[in-house]
């Protein structure tokens, strides 16, 4: 399909759709936290997205030693931090734009790491999206403790690690994502499980089990099969069959479901310094994802 291509009706649905099952999934994990704890849900997410999807995967043939860092970063990293934020009290809508920084810790971490040098509008958008992180963590209270606040922050730095690990695992060829996916989530669950009974203890980790309800349940469905599976599975599709720049800013549409979805379920509201603080973080990610075609588009307009 050639690059400049709009996307199919259909293909547009399934897009906005993931993006809708993503947006929502910051308030379904506030509801599954209200009967099981943070660590526990997320051991409980990724045995459900492992078993039985794993019956009909096939694993790609990469290193198991990637297999086991994209489960650390990607899953126990960002979701025990992630789950743990909401769960001492980030807003749900407030954590689906703040972990949009991932964006910009995957920049810096491939300058690091990687050697790859930033472009003009990159350092930019850096810069915007700093900024107004720290107006939103400067109005950190009782509708946003702090702690909250740097748990979110941590949970999208480990996204971005993980991001890195999806780059090394992408240089053995074409493969089904989705399947790596799956298998990944093998990983997660002992060491979510360990840390749950280290931290949240063996009594919580009982309580929760015994008074297991269909909210918990479904919370846990949700989070596994819709957020998860479907989840990746159509992004993967449409990333197959589209240049990555038309499908990837779909994805800033995610903290406008969240923050709405937030604001409906649970009465969830901003001060007007976190509106301010997310408008310089949207602002810094348009411009990280359009400013360099945008500029080459001026410089051949002068040009004619």
């Amino acid at each position: 399909m050639s690059p400049t291509s709009s996307l199919r009706p259909r293909d547009l649905g399934l897009a906005l759709l993931v993006i809708l099952v993503w947006g929502v999934n910051f308030a379904v994990i506030k509801v599954g936290l209200a009967g099981v704890p943070p660590l526990l849900l997320g051991a409980l997410r990724f045995m459900l997205a492992a078993f039985p999807a794993l019956l009909f995967f096939k694993a790609p043939k990469v290193p198991l030693r990637l297999y086991l860092m994209f489960g650390l970063t990607m899953s126990v990293g960002q979701f025990a931090f992630l789950f743990s934020a909401i769960h001492v009290g980030m807003p749900s809508g407030l954590a689906s734009l703040v972990l949009q920084s991932q964006s910009f810790f995957t920049l810096v971490l491939t300058v690091l790491w990687l050697r790859e040098r930033w472009q003009g509008n990159q350092l930019a958008g850096l810069l915007l999206a700093a900024g107004g992180l720290v107006l939103i963590g400067s109005a950190h209270g009782a509708s946003m403790p702090l702690l909250g606040f740097l748990l979110t922050v941590a949970a999208a730095a480990m996204w971005a690690c993980g991001n890195l690990v999806s780059r090394a695992v992408g240089r053995y060829g074409p493969m089904n994502q989705l399947a790596f996916v799956v298998w990944a989530s093998l990983v997660p669950p002992l060491p979510l499980l360990a840390l749950s009974g280290l931290i949240e203890g063996p009594d919580a980790i009982a309580a929760a089990l015994q008074g297991f309800s269909w909210a918990s349940f479904a919370s846990v469905a949700y989070l596994a099969w819709a957020a998860t599976l479907f989840g990746y599975g159509v992004w993967t599709y449409l990333l197959a069959r589209y240049p990555v720049n038309r499908i990837a800013p779909f994805t800033l549409l995610v903290p406008l479901v969240g923050l709405t979805t937030g604001w409906i379920a649970f009465g969830e509201t901003l001060q007007p310094v976190h509106f301010a603080g997310g408008a310089l973080l949207m602002v810094g990610l348009f411009v990280n994802l359009f400013g360099a075609p945008l500029l080459a588009r001026l410089r051949l307009q002068s040009k004619g």
